[in-house]
């Protein structure tokens, strides 16, 4: 059973995929804990299971077999609308190619979490809040194309947090930008991590993004190697 202190523990995950007759051991028997405010990155080769491992992390994918407790609730035999309920109100996204609506304001963007959810009242007011904390309050009706990238994934890292999330899941975060932007979205990060003890789990292949996180869960063909 999870504790308390803990917002993730991952007990023996495994996830198989059936690729025609061939059966891909994608994870072979992951056990992990992230305590409540860590900051961590995972890292590992292409193939190793670092996307596999998120996907099960943010409730986008169930483990083959194995337990996932969520903030202290089992949500690894939920089913699909279930899985989406938890993920929408307990795990925000930050992903290296934003993501985002290119035909829609960084408003609306940011507001997407809330609009799931079925939240209306005080939606635009959060919604301009939380641009605000990124530093984009006076971009709010800007669509993608008129912001730069660093600007594109400041839109993502407030659609994040609107929610107040348990975690902050950052797949590649810096990685389609140039070097001042990425420092930037990290000191963001790293930022809402210490005003409000959002756990953060950084995806990377930088050793220059693992050397800012607090510990390196490593995994090499779909095994924890460190942690």
């Amino acid at each position: 059973m999870a504790k308390k202190k803990e917002v993730i523990v991952a007990n023996d995950l495994t996830k198989v995929y059936q690729m025609g007759e061939v059966q891909v051991n994608a994870l072979c028997g992951v056990s992990i804990r992230i305590r409540r405010g860590e900051v961590v990155s995972i890292m590992g080769p292409s193939g190793s299971g670092k996307s596999t491992l998120m996907n099960i992390i943010g409730c986008l994918d169930r483990p083959t077999a194995g337990e996932y407790y969520l903030d202290g609730e089992l949500v690894s035999d939920l089913s699909d609308d279930q899985l989406a309920a938890v993920r929408n109100q307990k795990v925000g996204f930050v992903f290296q190619n934003f993501n985002l609506l290119s035909r829609s304001t960084a408003l609306i963007n940011v507001e997407l979490p809330l609009r799931y959810a079925g939240i209306r009242e005080g939606r635009r007011e959060k919604a301009v809040q939380a641009l605000e904390s990124v530093g984009l309050g006076d971009r709010v009706n800007h669509r993608p194309t008129e912001l730069s990238g660093g600007q594109q994934q400041r839109v993502a890292l407030a659609r994040a947090i609107i929610n107040n999330p348990a975690i902050i899941m950052a797949d590649e975060p810096t990685g389609n930008l140039d070097s001042k932007s990425g420092e930037e979205i990290m000191r963001l990060l790293l930022g809402l991590n210490k005003e409000f003890r959002t756990t953060l789990i950084i995806v990377t292949h930088d050793p220059k993004i693992a050397e800012q996180t607090e510990r390196v869960i490593r995994l090499y063909d779909g095994l924890v190697v460190e942690q």
